[in-house]
């Protein structure tokens, strides 16, 4: 079996720091080991008036806008987590305290591949305690003809992605990866995300992208690719596309053993498929990956 199957941490405490892709403030994180059954939690450090505890959850999203926020009942919120978390799932990361001083995980270079590297570089360490996964059990359908997200039955996590951008860089683009350790490094973790240069003033005025640049994100004008160094892949846009839905989905609280498919994705559409697999109780089980991987065994040596 080529996903995780027993519950991991860090090895030991990783730091990085930089700015918000949004707000533009600087950032410092600490991604802490956590014991077993911790989950992913978020800590805002720089507050003192409220809870600053803020769990990884997909019923917790109150931002969908350009990037995804999570926020407590007290009103802390993280805001464009889904790259840190589209590194913690790619890697098999269950049980992490991530430690922020700011409103914003640190874009970074707009990729996973930064936080990826920190935390290869500590390394992980096995709970030695089976990994838990929601299994789906039957297809779940959001969205519209134009833009929707499935969930469907399977024997793997598998991400499948398809956009379609009236733009001569982009146009139409399909990509699909079975989630690994791998595979995630080396396909998907560095596809970094995207803007068009003709929304950037209004952007600002929203008071998003402030953060924003060439060193973490492919600009788009007119002509086509605007970062003198191009893309890492030719299709770097959908797989980006691709690490975003991983990221988003992580917020089910476990590894999801299903395919999800999206057409035309974003952070909203992402999230209403998360929520809708969760709420109905009779479209996924929880699983234990450690047996599946022992009874796969069996089977083998039969």
């Amino acid at each position: 079996m080529s996903i995780v199957t027993y519950r991991q941490t860090l090895a030991a405490p990783v730091v990085c720091a930089g700015v918000g892709l949004h707000s533009g403030e600087r950032v410092r994180l600490v991604l802490q080991p956590a014991p077993a059954g911790h989950g992913i939690v978020f800590k805002r450090s720089d507050l003192t008036d409220r809870d600053p505890i803020v769990e990884a959850k997909a019923h917790h999203v109150t931002g969908v806008r350009l990037g995804t926020t999570i926020s407590n009942s007290d009103g802390a919120s993280v805001a464009t987590v889904e790259h840190l978390l589209a590194a913690l799932a790619g890697l098999g990361v269950d049980d992490v305290l991530i430690d922020i001083d700011g409103p914003e995980v640190p874009v970074m270079d707009g990729s996973s591949a930064v936080f990826v590297e920190l935390i290869r570089h500590v390394g992980l360490t096995s709970h030695g305690i089976a990994r838990r996964a929601i299994q789906v059990l039957k297809p779940i359908v959001v969205g519209t003809e134009g833009r929707q997200a499935r969930f469907m039955p399977s024997l793997s996590s598998v991400i499948e992605v398809d956009i379609d951008f009236e733009h001569q860089a982009v146009g139409r683009q399909s990509y699909a990866f079975e989630v690994t350790d791998r595979i995630f490094s080396e396909q998907i973790a560095a596809a970094r995300t995207f803007g068009f240069k003709k929304d950037f003033d209004a952007l600002l005025a929203a008071g998003l992208a402030r953060g924003g640049s060439m060193d973490n994100a492919i600009v788009l004008d007119e002509t086509g690719v605007a970062n003198p160094d191009g893309l890492r892949f030719d299709d770097e846009f959908v797989r980006h596309k691709a690490l975003d839905a991983l990221g988003d989905i992580y917020l089910a609280g476990a590894p999801i053993l299903g395919r999800y498919i999206a057409s035309r994705p974003g952070h909203a559409i992402n999230n209403e498929a998360v929520r809708a697999l969760l709420d109905d109780p009779t479209a996924w089980t929880m699983i234990s990956l450690g047996e599946m991987e022992a009874e796969a065994r069996l089977q083998v040596s039969r």
